[in-house]
């Protein structure tokens, strides 16, 4: 391992304010990026940012595309699950049911940016993931109202967060989310899909017998080395973990 490499997981570890990667395992986790519509050009530096925050945090991090992965007997090592820019249908019924089996079992899903914009055809998984995707406007600042600093995810960040990103609109926004950002429409030009506000960007809640995360955060290269996406990030991920 690189010095470089060694001080940037202690840096880490020191933002985060959690163990190192010095520490005990805290068990591993499965980033999920397979793409079957469009595919996102910062998948690649998600996934490094991941790989890194976890070997600050002790946290092993499997990736893959691969869905047949998705197998009860597989799925039982990870503590959560996390769907990276996943896009259009990527498990088959038997990855679903497998995958289905997992969350009923304890297990944690966190989700980024495009992994509302996956498995239309699949109700559970919209309500695991807590909303779809329904139409972005072009990247643009605008700003975050954060609802809810008593959470992992959120606890860093101002009560206003102005930054730019692709900011998605939802549609079949479940009930009973713990919502933890909301974007102001008034702040940019929401597009034809516009929601009106309050415009939920970020949230959590248990579904099914599992944990579930999700953030819309995360199209730019640039978020996967901006500090606080990355905590914001992290904190999501290790709740998904029951952390």
């Amino acid at each position: 391992m690189s010095k470089t490499y060694l001080l940037m997981s202690l840096v880490l570890a020191g933002m985060m304010g959690l163990p190192s990667r010095l520490s005990a395992q805290q068990g591993k986790i499965l980033v999920f990026s397979k793409t079957a519509g469009f595919h996102h050009g910062s998948i690649k530096q998600g996934i490094r940012a991941i790989q890194q925050l976890g070997d600050a945090h002790g946290v092993k991090v499997d990736t893959t595309i691969d869905a047949t992965k998705f197998s009860e007997a597989n799925l039982k090592q990870y503590r959560a699950v996390v769907f990276l820019s996943t896009t259009g249908d990527v498990l088959d019924d038997s990855q679903q049911e497998a995958f289905e089996h997992y969350i009923q079992s304890g297990g944690g899903y966190a989700g980024i940016h495009a992994a509302t914009d996956c498995e239309y055809g699949w109700p559970w998984y919209g309500k695991l993931a807590g909303a779809y995707f329904a139409g972005h406007p072009a990247q643009q600042e605008a700003v975050l109202n954060v609802v809810d600093r008593d959470f992992p995810a959120t606890s860093h960040l101002p009560e206003q967060w102005t930054r730019k990103d692709e900011w998605y609109n939802f549609r079949q926004v479940s009930d009973g989310l713990n919502i933890l950002i909301n974007i102001d429409e008034d702040t940019y030009d929401a597009g034809k899909e516009k929601m009106g506000n309050p415009h939920p960007m970020a949230w959590y809640h248990e579904y099914d017998g599992g944990r579930a995360f999700y953030t819309g955060l995360g199209h730019t290269d640039e978020s996967f080395s901006e500090p606080l996406f990355l905590q914001h990030l992290w904190g999501g991920i290790s709740y998904a973990m029951g952390l």
